[in-house]
């Protein structure tokens, strides 16, 4: 009986195919290869930074390398990430802060800069899209890559590619990436769960379902809690027991949601990477170390966001032509109130113009521990265009003074000119 035919893989480190006996790679003696028998045949991936804003920190400050770093607001916020240290201790992403600390006392707290994690974000949204323009971008921290089609271009299989576009992120942008790799978007998302930090993780199509089998149904991308307590109670806790039922008893338990873990439980996932992913809303919010109730002082926070906001929907090339205030109150209630535009806008005046009047409405005494602002019915933004009239000054004046403030900003950074109201604020 012939020997069994070796499984194809190739080194990690320096791309090689050649695999000795030993398990090493023949070419660098390198031990960190990676093997599957659909190694070269897949071509669907999922790229996901390794704790993203807290990378980010600690490549900035070499400091930080040992200790637990937690990003997040103060007291009353929440945890954005954390770093791996920090999860050692408990401590996870959405977490409440003063929970984290408890958990994790000697930690580094450190504020978001949501406008450097947005710029390390595009640099490795751009060599992702320098490999394959079907990049779908989830977040500002991961997507799906499509690679069917490249080995001709790139002159190697779509998961050594990916593996020298991990090591060219890690040492051109300073942060890790895990890369999962299957044959559809759901089944690559789940592997590049499986192995982090700087994971590289196959999920074949043969051996999905069986993969699958013994996984939890919270695994599945989309079932949250409630789902999965419903399903609990009906006896459903592995992808396995989900598995043993058709599709036409899910789809009669659960209707549309059985329908999808019919697909999903078998591995199945039809949907396509699309690039053109729309986003339907940009939104800035915060939350207050203490209730607060003083119009004036919500004001100035409301502009500071609006501020935020148009950034990113800068950055983004996009304008809306509906503003959403965002209130939570101290008993938790949100409000929100929502004010249409003549025409789309991107500019924070705008936001301001058209979310003052609602605060003052909603602020008539009430405490409130959060507040936020957003655009939503979004289209791509046309610069030139003119922009609501909310303010004494003409629309096309009021855009030329923004784009002259966001262009010394881009080139000195965001403190480098604020507006009479952002000045007042900071020295409140």
């Amino acid at each position: 009986m012939p020997p069994p035919a070796p499984v194809p893989g190739f080194c990690r480190n320096c791309l090689a195919a050649r695999i000795g006996r030993d398990g090493r790679c023949q070419a660098c003696e390198s031990s960190r290869i990676i093997s599957h028998a659909e190694l070269f045949d897949l071509s669907i991936a999922h790229l996901d930074c390794d704790a993203f804003y807290a990378a980010i920190e600690k490549r900035d400050d070499p400091s930080l390398a040992d200790r637990p770093v937690i990003v997040g607001g103060g007291p009353r916020g929440v945890v954005s990430t954390c770093c791996y240290i920090a999860r050692t201790y408990g401590v996870r992403s959405a977490m409440p802060m003063f929970k984290a600390l408890q958990a994790c006392p000697d930690a580094v707290v450190i504020r978001p800069n949501m406008e450097k994690y947005a710029a390390v974000g595009r640099e490795v949204r751009n060599r992702m899209e320098a490999l394959t323009p079907l990049v779908e971008p989830l977040s500002i921290d991961e997507a799906f890559l499509d690679l069917s089609g490249t080995a001709r271009i790139h002159g190697l299989a779509p998961a050594q590619t990916l593996a020298r576009l991990q090591q060219e992120i890690e040492r051109d942008i300073g942060v890790s990436v895990s890369i999962g790799l299957s044959c559809n978007k759901f089944l690559a998302k789940i592997a590049s769960d499986l192995d982090k930090p700087r994971g590289f993780s196959v999920i074949g199509k043969g051996e999905a379902v069986r993969f699958l089998a013994r996984q939890p149904i919270r695994l599945i991308w989309g079932v949250g809690e409630a789902t999965t307590a419903r399903l609990e109670r009906d006896g459903l806790s592995t992808i396995g027991q989900l598995q043993s039922l058709d599709e036409q008893t899910l789809a009669r338990r659960y209707g549309e949601i059985g329908l999808r873990l019919a697909r999903l439980c078998r591995g199945e996932d039809p949907r396509p990477v699309q690039p053109l992913r729309q986003t339907k809303s940009v939104s800035s919010e915060t939350t207050f170390a203490r209730d607060m109730r003083d119009p004036k002082w919500l004001e100035d926070r409301l502009w500071e966001l609006c501020e935020t906001l148009s950034a990113r929907m800068k950055s983004k090339n996009l304008a809306g032509r509906v503003v959403t205030l965002k209130l939570k109150t101290a008993g938790f209630k949100t409000l929100t109130r929502r004010a249409r535009l003549d025409a789309p806008s991107n500019l924070a005046r705008t936001a301001f113009g058209a979310t003052r009047p609602l605060l003052a409405a909603a602020a008539d005494g009430a405490a409130f521990r959060l507040i936020g602002v957003g655009y939503s019915d979004l289209s791509p933004a046309d610069i030139d265009a003119p922009q609501p009239d909310l303010f004494e000054r003409p629309d096309r004046k009021a855009a030329a003074q923004e784009r002259a403030i966001d262009a010394i900003r881009e080139k000195f950074g965001m403190s480098a000119i604020a507006a009479g109201r952002a000045l007042r604020s900071r020295n409140d």
